[in-house]
C-alpha cells in the first residue's frame, strides 16, 4: 500500500454538462441527505443479541422507504437469510434495477445495523439523538455506517436526475442489518439472491479516509478472530484469607495466561501469526497518538513502521471480561473468569489457520494447570484487492475529481469479514471499498461523528463513478 503521487488516471468521457449537473443535484440534495441520515440515527438499530429485534426491522423498514422513493428500481424489498445455525438473521434491503443496452451494474453495499452505544454518560449528546457540532453530526450510525447507506440513496438521487428514464446502468443495492454482529446470515443471503445480486462492480461503502481533505481506496483489509475464553482453577468460590497463596484462584491464571500474549513491547508473541509485510506510507507518530487518543506519556506498542503495525501485522487485544465489579468484589478466590479475545490478522493469512495459532497457544501456556473451554468462535478473512481493474481507476478518477486531490490507496486496521464471500460468490466481480469516515470519527466508540464536508465529497465521489458508468458500454472496458 502506498500513497499515490501523481496519480494519472484515464479520465473516461463525462460531458462537462453532465457533471455540472450532478454536482449541482449533490450539493442541492446535501440538506436532504442529512435530514434522513438524522432520522436514521433516530433508530436504535443495535443488531447483537439482548437488544430490541424491533428497532432494526424498523430501521430495515425506513432505509427501504428511500430507496423505494428514489423511482429508480424495479422492486425494493426488505428479506432475512438465516445463520449457520438455521435462525433467522436480522432484515436487510434488496433494491434492483436491470442494466440495459450492455451497460455495467453496480451493486451498492452499507449495512443499516449500529453498534451498542456503550454507556450513555460517555457521550456529550445522547448517542441516540442526532446532533450537529461544528462541521461534525454526532451520534451513533451517523458515520458507522448509515452514512454510507444515505451516501447511496444520495447518489442514486442524483443519478436519476440527471438522466431520468435514460439511465441504463444496472444497479443493486444490498443494505445490511447484522454486520457488526458478524454477518452471520450473510453467506445464505447471497445463496438465495444470487441472481439479483450479480454485479460488474461492487461498491463496499464501509470504510475510512486518509483525512477529512483526502479520499482513500481501500485495498487491504486484516481479517480476524474472535472468541470467548473460560478460565477455571476450582470447583467453587473460596475464602481468600483462608484459601490464598496456595490455591490458584482463575483470576490470577487468566492474568497470566494473558500476559503471554504479547512481548513486553507489545507485538504480539503468538507463533504462528504471520505478518504481511507489504509496504507502507511514512506516516507520523504525533498523529497517530492525537487520532488515538493516547494520555499524556503513553507511547504506541510494537516495532517497525506505525502504519505496518495496523495494516500489515496482528493484533490481539482483550475486549471483554466477567468477573465480579469493583463495586461488589469480596474476599474471595475467583473459580472462573471469562474474557472475551479479539485478534485482527494480517492480509495473506488464513483466519481459521490463525484460530489454530491462537488456541494452540492458549492451552500451551494455562498457567497451574488451569482448565480451558474456548466457544463462540468467529473468524473473517482478510483481504487485498486487486488495483489493476477498470472500476479501480474509474473510482480513483471520480475521488479525485470530488475532492480536488488524488486519492490515496490504504490498509485499514479493521475488518470486513463478509468480502470474502462476495469473492467466493461473484469471482469476477470488481470490488471496491469506499466509505465516509475520517480519523475522528471514534465508530464504535463513544461520541462517533461524521464531518460533514467529507459525507458531501463522498456522495458526490459515488454520483461522478455512477455516471461515468453509465456512459459506458462493457465492451468498452
Amino acid at each position: 500500500m502506498t500513497e499515490q503521487e501523481g496519480t494519472s488516471v484515464q479520465k473516461h468521457s463525462l460531458s462537462s454538462e453532465r457533471e455540472a449537473g450532478i454536482r449541482s443535484s449533490v450539493a442541492a440534495g446535501l440538506p436532504v441527505a442529512v435530514a434522513d441520515l438524522s432520522d436514521l440515527v433516530r433508530i436504535p438499530s443495535v443488531s447483537w443479541d439482548g437488544f430490541d429485534a424491533s428497532a432494526v426491522a424498523q430501521s430495515a423498514e425506513a432505509v427501504a422507504a428511500l430507496f423505494e422513493a428514489t423511482g429508480v428500481f424495479d422492486a425494493v424489498s426488505v428479506k432475512r437469510a438465516n445463520t449457520e445455525t438455521g435462525e433467522a438473521g436480522q432484515p436487510a434491503v434488496l433494491a434492483t434495477r436491470t442494466a440495459r443496452n450492455g451497460k455495467p451494474t453496480v451493486l451498492l453495499y452499507a449495512h443499516h445495523d449500529v453498534q451498542p452505544p456503550g454507556n450513555d454518560a460517555d457521550w456529550n449528546s445522547p448517542p441516540f439523538e442526532p446532533t450537529v457540532r461544528g462541521d461534525r453530526l454526532y451520534g451513533r450510525g451517523a458515520a458507522d455506517d448509515k452514512a454510507g447507506v444515505v451516501s447511496h440513496v444520495a447518489a442514486v438521487r442524483a443519478l436519476a436526475e440527471s438522466y431520468g428514464d435514460d439511465l441504463e446502468l444496472g444497479l443493486v443495492v444490498f443494505i445490511e442489518g447484522e454486520e457488526e454482529f458478524g454477518s452471520r446470515s450473510f453467506a445464505d443471503f447471497l445463496e438465495q439472491n444470487r441472481e439479483a445480486l450479480a454485479a460488474d462492480v461492487i461498491v463496499v461503502a464501509d470504510s475510512d479516509n486518509w483525512n477529512i481533505d483526502t479520499p482513500a481506496l481501500t485495498i487491504s483489509l486484516r481479517g480476524n478472530v474472535t472468541l470467548k475464553l473460560t478460565v477455571s482453577t476450582l470447583s467453587h468460590a473460596s475464602h481468600s484469607g483462608m484459601f490464598g497463596g496456595a490455591a490458584p484462584d482463575a483470576m490470577l491464571a487468566t492474568i497470566r495466561l494473558l500476559s503471554t500474549l504479547h512481548t513486553t513491547d507489545g507485538s504480539v508473541a503468538v507463533e504462528g501469526l504471520t505478518s504481511s509485510g507489504e509496504a507502507v506510507p511514512e506516516s507520523s507518530d504525533a498523529d497517530f497518538i492525537v487520532d488515538a487518543g493516547l494520555l499524556p506519556g503513553v507511547t504506541p506498542i510494537g516495532t517497525g513502521p506505525l502504519l505496518g503495525r495496523l495494516w500489515a501485522k496482528p493484533a490481539i487485544t482483550v475486549t471483554g471480561i466477567d468477573a465480579p465489579s469493583v463495586q461488589n468484589a469480596s474476599n474471595t478466590l475467583q473459580p472462573q473468569v471469562s474474557v472475551k479475545i479479539s485478534a485482527r490478522i494480517a492480509p495473506g493469512q488464513d483466519a481459521r489457520a490463525a484460530f489454530e495459532a491462537l488456541k494452540t497457544h492458549l492451552y500451551a501456556n494455562a498457567p497451574f494447570g488451569a482448565h480451558l473451554e474456548i466457544s463462540d468462535v468467529d473468524t473473517g478473512q482478510a483481504f487485498l484487492v486487486d488495483t489493476s481493474g477498470w472500476a479501480v481507476a474509474e473510482a480513483k478518477q471520480a475521488m479525485a475529481d470530488a475532492w480536488g486531490v488524488d486519492p490515496v490507496e490504504t490498509g485499514v486496521g479493521g475488518s470486513i469479514p463478509f468480502i470474502a464471500d462476495l469473492v467466493r460468490v461473484f469471482p469476477e466481480a470488481q470490488i471496491l471499498v469506499t466509505g465516509v469516515e475520517d480519523p475522528d470519527t471514534r465508530a464504535h466508540s463513544p461520541n462517533e461523528s461524521l464531518h460533514l464536508g467529507v459525507f458531501k465529497r463522498a456522495i458526490l465521489t459515488e454520483a461522478l463513478l455512477l455516471s461515468r458508468l453509465a456512459e459506458k458500454r462493457l465492451t468498452d472496458f
